[in-house]
């Protein structure tokens, strides 16, 4: 009764393919009358380690004993399948496409009594939605051994119904998943067709091979942009030690939070850290803590990227806008010791699909440490357009081996990227690195502060070095608005000294200032260039006109 549907996500390479369990259950219909149709009576059925499978599975006294006998069972909409708290059971469940399928009268899948009830999968999935919706999973621990982890996601949602549109309403919530391909696989394989109204939350995701969570759809047409998935709202969500796959050279691995193929998505309140480890290092792309490809309206909020790494030369950064991302913003996010860029805008393709994000109000401590060329806040591939970099504050400094990255880099490939009003510290490394060929006509950069307490103050702006920001103005046409010059070089004051690093993420507080030498010394967005300068800074204080120089004010006198 059961078969196999293998969909693929992809970023500049697509990760391998995560199966999904299907059952095709036969479902009784209500004759149908010409006035009258009576709801189903919803049913709750319960499953314990005490239970017998020969029970009708009505009541805890009567709970069935396997999953395996669950199994045999239609789910409608408004049932509940629980589990008993605290006990484990061996097997899979799975929600086939006459199953559940009311937003309104989801069905729920979750545990009673006292505790998680945890599923054990053996090569199979832990529960698998397919080409159905109205469904909640609540309450649940899911387990998987080696084959689970070579290839199932632990939650994997799956939609292959061609022509069949959205699928409306799953929600999951209060659940760990470990021990999977991926954590939780969210998946539509025809164009504009996948999940919406979809949520997750309270969710810990960690050991699990490729990534914690992941969304993706076929493949992205530029011409005429279709997403698998709308509504997407992800919260409190924990995504870490995903550590990669060091034989998976033809994908990245060891992802955090991915969102791909989506429309309408925040991830908010959500931590990645200490993922891609044992990324391969000859994978052409590597993993990322959270990020974005392949979609329009994403937001990435109030969350940490931190210790991310990556196995190969590329990639493990924190925080990330990759192939295909339009109208998507990073706001009020920290990112610390990763092994690439805390944010970064990136695409290869010359497509015009990389437009109009903005990246604000964020703060990143010494990430690039294992690629420092990167530096902590990066701009690069072959076609960003339109991209707002403002109110952020970079601080960088130096390895062991005395090397260190940029506060700014950007490469060739952009038009129409303006960098304002942020605050970039180093020890010494160039403030910005900048490839020959950006002009003023490529990159605008205005009102930023640059400081080097420690070693030489130096910009590199193509094959040219200088050492004083009056001489860069001069040569580039940087750092002037309206032929007057902009840009400061001034200590900030950092609650946690000249240069605070975070160790953790309750460190943000050393990176705001205790003075107000750069309080309201911002150039006034909205007036100036028409750009909403936000209403908060990083700490949810009210900003006012003009803005700050970099994330955050100084505390109140």
């Amino acid at each position: 009764m059961r078969r196999k549907a293998a969909g693929a996500a992809g970023r500049r390479t697509a990760p391998g393919a995560v199966t999904a369990a299907i059952v095709l259950l036969g479902a009784s219909a209500c004759a149908a009358t010409p006035h009258y149709a009576p709801e189903t009576t919803s049913a709750t059925y319960y499953v314990s380690s005490q239970g017998d499978d020969d029970n009708d599975g009505s009541s805890p006294g009567q709970a069935w004993r396997s999953l395996a006998r669950a199994e045999r069972v239609a789910l409608e909409p408004g049932d509940r399948l629980l589990l008993e708290g605290g006990a484990e059971f061996t097997g899979t469940i799975t929600l086939g496409s006459t199953e559940a399928g009311r937003a309104d009268k989801p069905v729920v899948v979750g545990s009673y009594g006292d505790g998680r009830a945890t599923v054990e999968a053996k090569g199979r999935p832990g529960i698998s939605v397919h080409n159905t919706a109205g469904v909640e999973i609540r309450d649940l621990t899911f387990t998987g051994d080696r084959a689970a982890y070579a290839r199932d996601g632990g939650i994997n949602l799956y939609a292959d119904r061609p022509g069949g549109g959205k699928l409306e309403h799953v929600s999951v919530s209060d659940v760990t998943v470990s021990g999977f391909q991926v954590g939780i696989a969210v998946g539509g394989i025809e164009k504009g067709d996948g999940f919406k109204d979809l949520t997750v939350r309270q969710a810990q995701l960690h050991g699990n091979k490729d990534a914690g969570l992941l969304t993706y759809g076929p493949a992205f047409d530029p011409g005429q942009p279709a997403y698998a998935h709308e509504d997407v709202d992800v919260s409190d969500v924990s995504a870490y030690r995903n550590t990669g796959d060091p034989k998976a050279v033809d994908r990245h691995t060891g992802d955090g939070i991915i969102l791909g193929a989506v429309r309408n998505a925040t991830v908010r309140d959500s931590s990645a850290h200490d993922n891609g480890s044992t990324s391969a290092t000859e994978a052409p792309s590597g993993p990322v803590g959270i990020w974005a490809y392949d979609a329009r309206d994403v937001r990435l909020e109030h969350n940490t990227a931190y210790r991310n790494h990556t196995g190969s030369d590329v990639d493990g950064a924190g925080f990330g806008f990759d192939e295909n991302v339009s109208g998507s913003t990073m706001q009020y996010n920290l990112a610390f010791h990763n092994d690439g860029p805390g944010f970064y805008a990136y695409t290869r393709k010359v497509n015009g699909a990389h437009t109009d994000n903005t990246i604000r109000y964020n703060i990143t401590s010494d990430d690039g440490r294992k690629l420092p060329r990167f530096g902590g806040l990066a701009v690069y591939g072959h076609d960003v357009r339109n991209l707002r970099i403002y109110q952020n504050t970079v601080v960088m400094t130096a390895l062991e081996n005395g090397k260190s990255g940029p506060a700014l880099r950007l490469m060739d490939g952009q038009t129409g990227v303006s960098v304002r009003n942020n605050n970039f510290v180093t020890d010494g490394s160039p403030l910005a690195l900048v490839d020959e060929g950006l002009t003023a006509k490529n990159v605008v950069v205005q009102g930023n502060n640059y400081r080097a307490p420690q070693g030489q103050w130096m910009v590199q702006w193509g094959d040219h070095s200088y050492t004083g920001i009056g001489a860069w103005r001069a040569a580039t046409g940087q750092e002037r608005v309206d032929g007057k010059p902009t840009g400061l070089t001034v200590d900030p004051c950092f609650a946690g000294g000249e240069l605070p690093t975070a160790d953790s993420p309750g460190d943000a507080h050393l990176f705001r200032p205790d003075c107000a030498a750069l309080a309201d010394k911002g150039l006034d967005l909205r007036k100036l260039f028409g750009i909403d300068p936000g209403s908060v800074d990083y700490f949810g204080r009210t900003v006012g006109t003009p803005p700050p120089v970099g994330a955050a004010l100084p505390p109140p006198d």
